[in-house]
């Protein structure tokens, strides 16, 4: 079985990520081009860049399949490693409903008809079959397949920031009034467009050696992200177009202004492309978890079994498969504010794992090492958490459908609870 190598990594790391500057059309909206420029800058430093840094450490030092798992298992017990996979699958289903939303959104930006009615929906769900069948071939396969996907996704952003460069610059937009300013609001979709660098810690045993090779796809694929956020957002922002006009899909319109119907379509291909590459990308990470569980006793052993020849999880692929088509019809908006929330839960729990070994286990081999110590280590994390306070904050009284969203929460979470001690029950009885 081939393995991932540097270049496959930064490109199934970028889908997981980013997958291209889609989603950063809110972010406008609600604060205008120069703050949405700093945010996008101010985040990395507050949340990438720590995360970045800790995925780096715990991967090199425990480089095995089930990454975040793993590491919060082994540093602070197995209930809070349950609840760990627990959140994050959890957010997975409101994370993982968001790209077919967007696959659809931006088919019908230029073939409104094929997506009329109930026809948005069928192809929806067909982006699905085809990322859980790309799933099924092989981790090497999704991660060389990202890499022709992020050639082909950026291509159209070129010719944007060239387009935007060469037009006259228009009326400076800090001078437009915003219709719906949200600051906090805006802080909180970017966390969503930088959250995803610990996801590709869960194949780390598909990847070709993990202790040098983490290190240096994070690198990449941070540096990817910043350029492909900031560089197209940056040049448009001369131009003078009014950042109130900006909404989900907003870089066709973008592209229509710019280089007329031509460049529209590339644009809305390549958010198609962006949002499946960022599916497969991502179900290759959330579908080893449900397989290492199954080996831990914590799920049904048949979770656990894999291709012989390609080392693919095929009942647990196909069981997240199931479980995201039957959540896709729930909307975008919606599912972001709970992923944002649960996710950003989860991440804090590894920052803290991350803490927990370098006390527990001061001896561990780690190829790379955060600075400054134990401190070191523990400082990193209060950044994060501080982002994660403030996304709970904004949405304490956020609805989803007709219940708070922070209740919504706390019952994912204390379900979480309550199923770790049923699943030892029932491993106890399975073993007796």
């Amino acid at each position: 079985m081939r393995k991932l190598t540097i270049a496959p990594m930064i490109a199934a790391t970028f889908f997981m990520v980013a997958g291209g500057p889609y989603g950063l059309e809110d972010i406008v909206q609600k604060t205008g081009y120069s703050v949405a420029l700093l945010i996008l800058i101010g985040t990395p430093l507050l949340w990438s860049i720590p995360t970045a840094m800790m995925v780096s450490e715990l991967a090199t030092s425990i480089p095995e399949e089930g990454g975040f798992y793993v590491w919060v298992r082994r540093g602070m017990g197995p209930f809070w490693g349950y609840q760990e996979t627990w959140l994050t699958l959890a957010g997975s289903v409101f994370e993982m409903v968001l790209y077919p939303n967007l696959f659809v959104d931006y088919l019908g930006r230029f073939a409104p008809n094929i997506v009329a009615g109930n026809r948005g929906l069928a192809i929806g769900f067909g982006m699905i079959a085809f990322c859980t069948a790309w799933n099924l071939m092989s981790a090497n396969a999704v991660g060389e397949g990202s890499l022709g996907l992020s050639l082909a996704l950026l291509a159209p952003f070129v010719v944007v920031i060239v387009l935007a460069l060469l037009r006259k610059p228009g009326t400076l937009s800090a001078s437009i009034p915003l219709h719906r300013a949200d600051l906090l609001g805006g802080i909180m979709i970017a966390m969503w467009n930088y959250m995803g660098w610990d996801n590709l810690s869960t194949v780390a045993g598909e990847v070709d050696c993990p202790q040098r090779t983490y290190p240096r796809a994070m690198l990449g694929a941070l540096v990817l992200v910043l350029a492909t956020y900031l560089l197209p957002l940056a040049a448009v922002a001369r131009t003078g177009l009014d950042p109130n006009v900006w909404q989900t899909g907003g870089w066709v319109d973008v592209g229509r202004f710019l280089g007329g119907g031509t460049l529209a379509v590339a644009i809305a291909a390549a958010g198609m492309i962006g949002a499946a590459g960022s599916f497969g990308a991502l179900m290759l990470s959330f579908t080893r978890l449900p397989a290492v569980m199954a080996e831990d006793g914590y799920l049904p052993r048949i979770f656990a079994w894999r291709h012989p020849r390609t080392d693919a999880p095929l009942v647990a692929i196909g069981a997240c498969a199931i479980l995201w088509a039957l959540a896709y019809p729930l909307g975008f908006e919606r599912s972001l504010i709970l992923d944002v929330v649960l996710t950003g839960l989860s991440i804090l729990l590894e920052f803290w794992a991350l803490a927990a070994l370098r006390i527990r286990e001061p001896n561990l081999s780690r190829p790379y090492r955060v600075p400054g110590g134990t401190a070191g280590a523990i400082a990193i994390g209060l950044p994060p958490l501080a982002l994660v306070i403030a996304a709970l904050v904004r949405n304490r009284a956020t609805l989803v459908g007709e219940t708070n969203e922070m209740v919504i929460t706390g019952i994912v979470i204390g379900a979480g609870v309550v199923l770790y001690f049923v699943s030892r029950l029932w491993n106890r009885r399975a073993r007796a």
